[in-house]
C-alpha cells in the first residue's frame, strides 16, 4: 500500500496557479492547497476543487493529516 495517496501530492506539496478572477479579471494566486482564496480588486472569491477525494474517501485524514483535514472540510 502506498505511504499517501498519489491524488493528495497537491496537497502535502503545494503548486502555484494563476487564475483570472471571474468577477474583476484581476490576476490571483491560487495554491493546490488552499480551498479558496478572495481577489485582492473586488473581493470575489475563488474556490479551489481540491476538497473532492477529501470529502469522500475514507482514509483522507491519516492521507493529509488531521489539521489540514479539517481546514479543507471546514469542520474542527
Amino acid at each position: 500500500m502506498f505511504d499517501h495517496c498519489p491524488g493528495s501530492a497537491n496537497i502535502r506539496t503545494p503548486t502555484l496557479s494563476i487564475r483570472k478572477c471571474p468577477e474583476c479579471g484581476e490576476e490571483v494566486e491560487v495554491f493546490s492547497n488552499d480551498a479558496k482564496v478572495q481577489c485582492s480588486r473586488c473581493g470575489f472569491v475563488i474556490y479551489n476543487d481540491i476538497t473532492a477525494c477529501v470529502k469522500w474517501c475514507k482514509y483522507a485524514r491519516e492521507c493529509v493529516g488531521e489539521e489540514t483535514y479539517h481546514e479543507l472540510v471546514g469542520k474542527k
